[in-house]
């Protein structure tokens, strides 16, 4: 069963009130998560509840396989995303310095993230026995997995996660990325799914990366995706570090730094738009040749999300004007309910709003206020099962989309930890030398 069938299925069950029976793994045994989930306490029992269940979720999305690495599966679609997985088991690492099991198993996920780049790295997404499951070409599914190990690296200070394969891995997203900076003369990759043939709509060069699909699985209007841009900004920048410190390897490292450079200048070149109500903001998607999407998706890397990413400060001038933006009905994606205000995607029902969408407001807030009114309209969000969907109707949460989906659950339990757990946030990288317009 595809995607689309699935997402089809799931929306048919939940409207009708029911929830979709699926398989559960069993769980694997990390103790310092299960303790932290146990020693949570609230005097508002359903956030008690919703923060243990959530936490615990990537217990049941992770095993081992026989080669000793460990495969994440995205929940009710039977295969592992390169982006969900990284976000799936990124707050395991508060725990991975004092767990020795939590680290184990982070070194095995990044592992198999690094076999399944030198197998495809045009690939999102593949299966327990490494098949490739989709190959459609997502910038960022090449930038989530060098920020996981990165940031692995700075909490743990473990370098074992760069051997041989690593750097082999870590080569091809770089030189991939390379590639795909000219894309009409350098790149040969096409997909039916994509406008003009499988081959996109034209694009100028701008030193940007081409990517042919949004994080949504969605392909892009435009192929300069400006928010997984700026992701590509933060994880070059974490590359030449890791090619620099570690490999030693000074001509890769510089090759990183040249190209996060050109992507940096493009985007403040070619991806802030002037708009009258706003000012100066940030594009969704351009070409170079003078188009723009003006809106923002809920998946991540989204224009909402650019401080949760490492790129922009939350308090920039242009982040500040792209945000009132966003969280306004002037972004075709925003939608308001009885329950929840907040952003969707093109790849779910009209009017439904995305969790993701929410955990970013929340996490990008710079008020309290704001940060409670999301975490309030997250629990407001619970069919029951105290778990986050993919999306759901605003007026009537019981009407979602997946059943099982890992990435979000996660999320909120980070939003959590850091927002009102005391918790600091995790190593990010540093871009505060590069020149922002309006800065």
């Amino acid at each position: 069963m595809n995607r689309r069938t699935l997402l089809a299925s799931a929306v048919a069950a939940s409207t009708a009130g029911a929830l979709l029976p699926f398989r559960r793994a069993r769980a694997l045994d990390l103790p310092s998560i299960q303790a932290a989930a146990e020693a949570y306490r609230n005097p508002d029992a359903h956030l008690q509840a919703m923060f243990r269940a959530t936490l615990l979720n990537t217990t049941k999305q992770a095993r081992y396989a026989a080669d000793g690495t460990a495969y994440v599966k995205t929940g009710d679609i039977p295969a592992e995303w390169l982006r969900d997985s990284s976000a799936q088991v990124r707050p395991y690492l508060f725990f991975a310095r004092e767990d020795a099991a939590v680290a184990k198993l982070l070194r095995a996920i990044i592992a198999r993230q690094a076999h399944y780049l030198t197998i495809d790295p045009y690939a999102n997404a593949f299966t327990l026995d490494y098949r490739v499951w989709e190959q459609k070409f997502e910038l960022d599914s090449l930038c989530y997995p060098i920020i996981l190990a990165w940031t692995y690296w700075k909490a743990t200070n473990d370098e074992s996660i760069f051997d041989a394969t690593m750097e082999s891995a870590l080569t091809k997203a770089l030189e991939t990325m390379e590639r795909e900076q000219d894309h009409g003369r350098s790149s040969s990759y096409q997909q039916r799914e994509m406008p003009n043939g499988g081959k996109g709509n034209p694009v100028a060069y701008t030193g940007m990366i081409w990517s042919g699909f949004r994080p949504s699985d969605d392909a892009c209007q435009y192929n300069y995706l400006i928010p997984s841009e700026m992701m590509a900004v933060v994880a070059l920048g974490d590359l030449e570090d890791i090619f620099r410190a570690v490999y030693r390897n000074v001509l890769r490292s510089e090759r990183a730094k040249s190209l996060r450079s050109e992507v940096q200048d493009g985007i403040q070149q070619f991806g802030i738009v002037f708009t009258p109500n706003y000012g100066y903001v940030y594009a969704y998607e351009v070409d170079g040749l003078g188009h723009s999407v003006l809106m923002d998706d809920a998946n991540i890397p989204s224009l909402l999300a650019a401080p949760y990413l490492g790129y922009s400060k939350p308090d920039a001038p242009v982040y500040q004007n792209t945000r009132h933006f966003l969280l306004s009905k002037n972004n075709p994606y925003y939608y308001e309910g009885k329950y929840a205000r907040g952003i969707g995607s093109a790849h779910t029902p009209d009017g439904y709003v995305w969790p993701l969408s929410l955990l970013m407001q929340g996490m990008t807030a710079t008020t309290t206020a704001e940060r409670r009114a999301v975490l309030k309209e997250l629990l407001d969000s619970d069919p029951g099962d105290h778990l986050l969907h993919e999306s759901f109707d605003p007026s009537n949460p019981a009407k979602f989309t997946r059943q099982d989906f890992g990435w979000p659950n996660a999320l909120f339990s980070e939003f959590v930890m850091t927002s009102f757990g005391g918790r600091t946030p995790l190593p990010q990288g540093d871009t505060s030398d590069l020149e922002f317009r309006g800065e």
